[in-house]
């Protein structure tokens, strides 16, 4: 079975949401790739997909130096979907006409389905009122299609855009001025799934039993009797490619565990648990946590934190895996890495100029010269989500695969300035209250991520009848489905007062709790 045989295309023009379509026929069991909206012939005759999804964008479709869908993909006869900006595209290219609009359309709306469409008519969430038909949808949109193009038909209309959708009168090219990929779009998945699957014809191939054994085999293929070398950080992509690559190779592989001081409470033991001792997983631990601290001492910018830390750890690496050596007797020749997709989209958009960097990336990237390894990345193809339900099928604890994300410099952006060891002492039992008592609560898996942060500022408290002049620690936790933005998560008050109080009485070194309510933008998720 080749799992990548049928697949969609999916042309980003720059929306906030393109990977979010992406995950959305993931979903439906569907691979699928991003590609820059100027996709190349070569590339797309090369990639062969079955059909083609045009993504939103910030631009205006009807300017002279509009991005635009090229002319072979529209000659191509392959069913498309175009989503937003998608569909302004394809009217203002099609010989229809785009305009923008005095009442832009942001939030909620009710679109009435017109007729009988093969993507639109039965959907589930159908409102029915005086027999006519409705679904609850997002909007996201200045601009809107005012004229359809020549052989197009009107299929949805809303009372600010009365051309709310639009169909070829063969039926191949489908556009929608909502986005079905939101969930706020209550029938949006089984949209897309009509679309990959009925009128693409896609097959329900992408399936974390089927990725699993081609990864497997793929990496087989790639490595045959070489011995591989995994940094394990404990986090959710290199455990599970532990997992996998375990599987997969058996004792040809060797991981490293840097423990750099800067982990979570118990988490260097935790790591040795579940894979040397319960996987059998050969595993070298590399006790580096005074190195790492000395090298922190007297330093307080972010970046020049990240870079020690990072350069740290790739010095600390590269002297575990010089001493290693095959049972040839000779260097290993593999580094396997944890990188998943969203990383070789970031790279793909470099490319054509569109990434933005606003600090240094958190997971250690680059390798060593002198390392001379040739890398095994069997996530490539993965976003996050894919990289958990596999963790879970490989038989990692649930708990592993579904934590909140961690940054590669661990504690060292989380305490702000200096970092000192009692600051990330203080700093892990803190931070282990807060996440028992939202376990307790019920509120960790209604939040992607929380976490305590170390303010090197001291406030004065009275414990007792005793005054204490202490550190303070401040909570943060939000909610977010891509983490590119972030609304602060409103935990019960009950719930903040009831850890503040556990820190404060079971920390001596810290006198008051403060809760972090910023959203991103403006604010990032991390506080450094």
């Amino acid at each position: 079975m080749n799992i990548h045989q049928q697949k969609i295309l999916i042309l980003d023009f720059g929306s906030q949401y393109t990977q979010l379509i992406a995950r959305r026929v993931r979903e439906a069991g569907v691979y699928c790739e991003i590609h820059h909206w100027s996709c190349p012939q070569e590339d797309f005759d090369a990639f062969a997909p079955q059909g083609v999804i045009l993504s939103g964008s910030p631009e205006s479709a009807n300017l002279v130096d509009s991005p635009s869908v090229p002319d072979h993909i529209l000659r191509s006869k392959l069913p498309i979907l175009g989503i937003c900006y998608g569909m302004q595209t394809l009217a203002e290219q099609l010989g229809g006409k785009v305009e923008g609009s005095h009442k832009s359309e942001f939030g909620y709306a009710r679109v009435e389905i017109l007729g009988v469409d093969s993507l639109l008519s039965g959907l589930e969430h159908e409102i029915v009122d005086n027999e006519r038909q409705y679904q609850d949808v997002w909007m996201s949109h200045g601009d809107k299609v005012t004229r359809l193009p020549p052989d197009f038909v009107c299929t949805a209309a809303t009372d600010s855009a009365p051309i709310a959708a639009m169909m070829s009168n063969d039926g191949r090219i489908h556009a929608l001025q909502f986005h079905p990929e939101v969930t706020h779009t209550k029938a949006g998945q089984q949209l897309l799934n009509r679309f990959v699957h009925d009128i693409c014809k896609c097959e329900r191939l992408w399936t974390a039993v089927n990725i699993i054994d081609d990864a497997i085999a793929g990496v087989r293929k790639q490595v045959g009797k070489d011995q591989v070398l995994l940094g394990l950080s404990g986090g959710v992509d290199s455990s599970v490619v532990a997992a996998l690559l375990h599987r997969a190779i058996g004792d040809q592989l060797t991981c490293v565990f840097v423990d750099n001081g800067l982990l979570r409470l118990h988490e260097g033991d935790q790591v040795m648990e579940i894979f040397a001792k319960n996987m059998g997983v050969k595993v070298i631990r590399a006790n580096a946590q005074d190195n790492f601290l000395g090298k922190l001492a007297g330093v307080s910018d972010p970046e020049q934190k990240r870079k020690i830390i990072g350069n740290t750890f790739i010095e600390v690496f590269d002297a575990e895996a010089s001493r290693l050596v095959t049972k040839e007797g000779g260097a290993v020749k593999w580094l396997a890495q944890g990188t998943i997709y969203p990383d070789v989209i970031e790279s793909a958009k470099s490319k054509y100029g569109t990434a933005h960097v606003i600090k240094s990336h958190h997971n250690v990237g680059g390798l060593p010269e002198n390392m001379k390894m040739a890398l095994v990345e069997p996530l490539r193809e993965l976003f996050k989500d894919e990289v958990r339900r596999i963790g879970v099928a490989l038989g990692l604890p649930p708990q592993m695969v579904y934590r909140h994300p961690f940054p590669g410099p661990g504690l060292g952006v989380r305490i702000l300035g200096e970092v000192k060891k009692e600051y990330a002492d203080v700093l892990r039992n803190a931070d282990a209250i807060f996440i028992e008592e939202l376990h307790k609560s019920g509120w960790y898996d209604k939040t992607s991520q929380a976490f305590a942060v170390f303010l090197p500022v001291k406030s004065v408290g009275v414990v007792g009848d005793a005054r204490r002049y202490s550190w303070v620690i401040a909570l943060r936790a939000v909610e977010t489905i891509d983490f590119m933005t972030a609304r602060w998560a409103h935990l019960p008050y009950e719930l903040l007062e009831t850890v503040s109080n556990r820190i404060i009485n079971e920390i001596r070194e810290v006198s008051r709790v403060s809760y972090d309510i910023s959203s991103k933008p403006p604010a990032t998720i991390e506080w450094e």
